[in-house]
């Protein structure tokens, strides 16, 4: 098949993160500092991406503040042509620092919500502290003028929050809010009985978004992700696999997406030996789910194979142990029930206990 290159590249700088939250979904083994990519490595990673036709670097982690070349590496990222947008938590930022980014050439910043009061906050971020830092940080956002987006990760404990998270949105001044049920990849998997929102949450949560996106039209944007297991039709994951945006990993793997990883027998290449282009174009990961020749029925003689792609690689290889399977999210699946059954399981325990992340939390 054609394959057009990529619009968008995810940077995971550092896995190295102050926050500790249940959900992270980073790998369960993270990269250590010492593999990071360099300085001059991520340099050859953004100029690569724009030669092969990228146009958006979005800066992530783990936490990007923890690598103290983080301004210079806006600045590359800036000086091959590409649009910027730091994905944080803020904590690791201060004013004089979002100056220095501004003056390197930031375009834009994502903050992450935790909760919209500081107890649940940061009880989630395992972080004392945490919410009353990035409300400083937002106003700092706000007076530099950078385009603000707010990203709330929902769960069980913190949908009842959500009304509450748009507003923050507006008062913040921000353009966009990214709602997002969490995925139950990486640390979260650990913590689904924690995590789970009710059947009853996730249908309160459409209502809210779908009354919120009437009523704010033209003036916030809100972008929302429902929760899978509660869900009739996958969402399009990726925009299809290998088919919009490309991954490089703290130490330098190339991924189609972000949970790649979890899906055992794929190989990925790494910038240090291979060009960005050609594992786009030719690596064997990247082809693996690519176009629609993968699928196996029902997805094959499927309406829907061209607007959902089959769904989710990692959640098939999760839920029905197989990466080729119909998205278990499917009411089509047969293994739709499998993951009905596991959503009323998981989300049935009230009094499950939680295991908090804790990650190297020192900068480099």
């Amino acid at each position: 098949m054609q394959v057009q290159p990529p619009i968008a590249m995810l940077a995971e700088l550092t896995h190295r993160c102050p926050l500790s939250c249940p959900y992270c979904s980073n790998p369960v083994e993270l990269t250590a500092r010492e593999a990071e990519l360099s300085t001059d490595d991520w340099r050859s990673v953004f100029q690569q991406g724009a030669a092969m036709g990228v146009l958006q670097l979005h800066i992530s982690g783990g936490e990007p503040a923890s690598r103290r070349d983080l301004t210079d590496l806006v600045r590359a990222a800036r000086d091959s042509g590409l649009y910027t947008n730091l994905i944080t938590s803020g904590i690791g930022l201060t004013e004089k620092r979002l100056a220095e980014l501004d003056a390197a050439g930031l375009d834009h910043v994502q903050l992450s919500l935790q909760g919209t009061d500081a107890a649940m906050a940061d009880r989630i971020g395992g972080y004392k502290g945490g919410y009353d830092r990035k409300m400083m940080v937002a106003k700092w956002i706000g007076a530099i003028g950078f385009p603000l987006t707010l990203n709330f990760v929902m769960h069980r404990g913190n949908m009842h929050q959500l009304g509450r998270a748009i507003e923050m949105a507006q008062e913040m001044g921000a353009r966009r809010i990214e709602v997002a049920t969490v995925q139950f990849h990486g640390w979260a998997m650990q913590n689904r009985g924690a995590l789970m929102p009710t059947r009853e949450q996730a249908a309160e949560a459409n209502r809210t978004v779908a009354e919120a996106r009437a009523r704010l039209k033209g003036r916030l944007v809100i972008d929302y992700v429902p929760a899978d297991y509660h869900a009739d039709y996958p969402k399009p994951c990726m925009g299809g696999w290998a088919s919009t945006g490309i991954n490089v990993a703290p130490d330098g793997l190339v991924l189609p997406c972000h949970a790649a990883q979890t899906i055992k027998g794929l190989e990925f290449d790494n910038v240090r030996d291979r060009p960005l282009a050609d594992i786009w174009q030719d690596g064997s990961a990247f082809n693996a789910y690519r176009g629609t020749d993968w699928m196996q029925e029902p997805c094959r003689s499927c309406e829907r194979k061209t607007i959902d792609f089959g769904g989710c690689r990692c959640q098939a290889m999760a839920i029905a142990g197989d990466p080729t399977a119909t998205d278990p999210v499917c009411v089509k699946s047969p293994d739709h029930a499998r993951i009905r059954d596991l959503a009323a399981d998981f989300s049935g325990q009230d009094e499950a206990p939680m295991t908090w992340r804790v990650m190297d939390k020192t900068p480099g």
